[in-house]
């Protein structure tokens, strides 16, 4: 009898295939009941296809893990794991079943190792189920709802949609994120992140004993000290606090959308978002803001710096205590010295030699100092030289202090505000150089006079051929961009010690050249493109010349070296002016009105004039810098399509950019330069109030400065209320209420809605007209029911007059609304 006539057979078969060859369990695809085990390669799969759960094996390692990871995200990532600090070697001859009612993991000697404890039920009707939110359950039977276990109660590293991090305040447990080991090894790291209950705020600790970042109490509405919360897209967040535990967890809006948060091994808590065009998972949040905020993130005697990659380095005279560690971005074990310190007070003289002391100067300085009254700098060194245990010293206007105990919490500070300070480390005399025997010094002072006047003329020598050199260079490409040497750039620059200022991109130095002219060099940061590549997207972002752009003035590219130099502007920036209560100089309304179509022509010209249309992706005061005249000039415009792929992860790390941010470009959709307008938006209601658009109130609460002006512009409310106090009301109200309109049209929701650059400077020119805009749904989120300000919708008639256009007539339906 043929097989498709015996249904038995059939089903024999079928069976077969299912254990032999099918990875996922069969019975159930995500289900473990008390008949089945998993073990191998098999794994189960949540009902949705969202989550698999199996053996894995992290990076290289070659210790195995039950894991949870997405299906649908082509970046293996896993979300959770079971036996954390017990790994095993074989999977094929572990397994994980149901025993006595609990779910087990028995490791290759079948030696139970991990299991959820929960519960003494010997039923044999207990299953295991992988649910679509990521949560593993354990139920009393397949048609039971209630969890006995689930692992939603005991996170690792991630914190899921629908999950929460809690506090019992029956038991007076806590949840909470702790970081991995390093990237391939799961066990506990260093920190973790857990709710404070007794102030309703999360805290970030070091070891469980240092804490060195909090989200603020919660107030209401957000975490105080994370105003990100209200400029947001993507996730409903909720904080609930009753009787038997206090919780924060959150949902998205979008349940296509992939996200986490995540508490990283780099000590940050970091929320991400898949970005499936891009194949990627993007950075929407970090905090603390900056990698070397992380408490003792390089570790004993290891130093952070925020503008190297790695971030950590060893002092001098001391290396990497594990390198193994260090290339998997764990540096918690810090560096061990290189040579050992000799004996202290009357004895600390070996071989004719005595430990000296390194200087580290604009150092932000170690934890757990010791004060001691001396008088002088040679008091203090002297102090630490005869205390067997002193491994530092520094000494200022506030005296003189030592370490005792290993240096924690070093950080190399690059800008020159004063807030760093000079530490001497202390080592083995045989760290230092030795100083070659001099013989013959009785010569004395004329000696010394000769060598001095040679010396002397060698510098001119050096700067009259190297400004030869420069000058001969700079002609032989007159009408184009400079190539610079970057031994040039480091002369012009003083070796980069003059710091203007930094972002995503990297980090920018003040510099002159040969013949007197001021420049500022760019050192980018995340370049991978080759030398051929990166010199023919710079010639391109040469060629554009307009009077609102910051000119480009040459280039370096060497080895891995790549260098943009711009012309110098003396004003500086425009945030500095705005939100810097000590500028003297205050703009008057005039000044500020050119200022933003200047910018808008700048942008306008990006947009519409260049061959190719460029989005730049990063508009915001840091970067519309002011000549000597105050005419703003964009910068940086054509670094978003110069970094490539890089460009998502840098600038969603650089500080202050989220908050002008399009939707669109959060959700991870491809952005137009509609997105451009966005940001120049957000950027116009800075500009009229003079300070940012998030900011945190004495009373705790955040307002959001774009809620009250679009309120304010549609109601018909005073609009000079909206004015910079500092102005006196000294404004003209046509310009101030055209310009509040023109804001609140470039922050809709919807891109199509929104004007084109072009239109932007034709209102700005008095060429068109403006209607009052409908204010964004998006911001009725963020509206603080303690302020004056009411909820809107827009009107049938708003909605009808901003419908979607079609592609064809998106230019022509934008232009109508535009006009009164």
């Amino acid at each position: 009898m043929g097989m498709r006539n015996n249904p038995w057979v059939f089903l024999s078969v079928v069976i077969f295939l299912c254990f032999s060859f099918n990875t996922d369990l069969c019975f159930g695809a995500s289900t473990i009941t008390a008949n089945q085990s998993l073990s191998g390669d098999q794994t189960i799969v949540s009902d949705g296809g969202i989550f698999k759960l199996g053996f894995y094996n992290p990076g290289n390692s070659s210790n195995y893990y039950i894991c949870m990871w997405y299906v649908q995200v082509s970046t293996l990532t896993v979300v959770w794991v079971a036996n954390t600090q017990k790994p095993i070697s074989n999977r094929y001859s572990s397994e994980l079943k149901i025993s006595n009612g609990n779910l087990v993991l028995l490791n290759e000697s079948q030696i139970p190792i991990w299991s959820t404890n929960q519960t003494s039920i010997t039923s044999n009707s207990v299953v295991a189920v992988l649910l679509d939110n990521g949560n593993l359950v354990l139920r009393e039977s397949p048609i039971s709802t209630q969890p006995i276990w689930q692992s939603f109660d005991h996170p690792v590293h991630t914190w899921l949609p629908g999950s929460k991090i809690a506090y019992n305040k029956i038991t007076n447990t806590q949840q909470q994120l702790t970081s991995w080991k390093n990237i391939e090894d799961p066990s506990p790291g260093p920190y973790a992140m857990h709710l404070d209950a007794n102030n309703s705020q999360y805290l970030i600790m070091w070891n469980g004993s240092e804490r060195y970042w909090t989200s603020g109490p919660w107030n209401g509405q957000i975490f105080s000290l994370v105003p990100e919360m209200r400029a947001n897209y993507i996730f409903n967040f909720s904080y609930v606090d009753n009787e038997n535990e206090s919780y924060f967890t959150y949902s998205l809006y979008n349940p296509a959308i992939i996200s986490r948060f995540l508490m990283d091994v780099s000590g940050q808590v970091k929320m991400l978002t898949w970005l499936e065009g891009t194949k990627e998972w993007n950075l929407f949040w970090a905090q603390p803001r900056q990698q070397c905020e992380v408490y003792a993130y390089c570790g004993a005697f290891g130093t952070c710096n925020e503008n190297t990659l790695p971030f950590c380095n060893c002092l001098q005279g001391f290396h990497e205590s594990n390198v193994s560690d260090w290339n998997l971005s764990d540096y918690s074990a810090g560096c061990v010295r290189n040579t050992p310190l000799q004996q202290c007070g009357n004895t600390s003289v070996v071989n004719g030699q005595r430990d000296r002391f390194w200087e580290y100067s604009n150092m932000r300085l170690p934890e757990y100092p010791q004060s001691l009254s001396v008088g002088s700098n040679v008091e203090c060194e002297s102090a630490c030289l005869n205390n067997c245990s002193c491994t530092a010293y520094a000494y200022g206007s506030d005296g003189c202090s030592i370490w005792t105990v290993n240096l924690l919490n070093l950080q190399q500070l690059s800008g020159n505000d004063g807030s760093g300070k000079t530490l001497y480390l202390r080592l083995a005399a045989s760290e230092f150089p030795v100083a070659k025997n001099n013989k013959g010094a009785i010569i004395g002072p004329v000696a010394g006079s000769v060598g001095g006047v040679l010396l002397l003329g060698l510098v001119f020598a050096f700067v009259w051929k190297w400004q030869r050199r420069f000058v001969a260079k700079t002609k032989a490409v007159e009408g184009s961009l400079v190539a610079f040497a970057y031994k040039d750039l480091q002369n012009a620059t003083k070796n980069f010690s003059e710091k203007l200022g930094g972002g995503g991109f990297g980090s920018v130095f003040k510099g002159t050249l040969p013949n007197s002219s001021v420049i500022a060099v760019k050192k980018l940061e995340s370049i991978s493109q080759g030398e051929k590549q990166f010199r023919t997207e710079v010639s391109t972002i040469g060629t554009i010349q307009h009077v609102n752009l910051v000119r480009l003035r040459g280039f370096c590219s060497e080895g891995s070296k790549r260098l943009l130099v711009y012309d110098y502007m003396q004003n500086s920036s425009l945030d500095a002016h705005l939100f810097n209560e000590k500028e003297s100089k205050i703009f008057d309304w005039q000044t500020r009105y050119q200022i933003a179509l200047g910018t808008a022509r700048g942008l306008a010209y990006l947009h519409e004039k260049c061959r190719d249309c460029i989005i730049h992706c990063d508009i915001k005061p840091e970067n519309i810098l002011l000549d000597a005249e105050f005419c703003p000039k964009v910068a940086d415009f054509g670094l978003a399509k110069l970094m490539g792929r890089e460009f998502s992860r840098v600038l969603t790390t650089m500080r202050g950019t989220r908050g002008y941010l399009a939707p669109e470009w959060i959700s991870g959709v491809a952005i137009t330069a509609k997105a451009d307008v966005y940001s120049y938006g957000m950027m116009l209601f800075e500009l009229v109030s003079g300070r940012r658009n998030s900011e945190q109130s004495q009373d705790g609460k955040v307002r959001f400065f774009p809620t009250w002006a679009a309120s304010v512009v549609i109601e018909g409310g005073d609009i000079l209320d909206l004015l910079d106090p500092k102005l006196g009301r000294n404004a003209d109200s046509e310009e101030l209420k055209k310009i509040c309109r023109v804001a609140a049209w470039c922050i809709q929701d919807n891109e199509n809605h929104r004007p084109t650059m072009g239109q932007i400077v034709q209102i700005l020119e008095g060429v068109l007209d403006v209607n009052p805009p409908p204010i964004p749904r998006s911001l009725q989120a963020f509206v603080d029911n303690q302020e004056h300000i009411v909820f809107f919708t827009e009107s049938d008639e708003s909605s009808q007059a901003l419908s979607n256009p079609s592609s064809s007539d998106q230019s022509k339906s934008t232009t109508s609304t535009m006009r009164s």
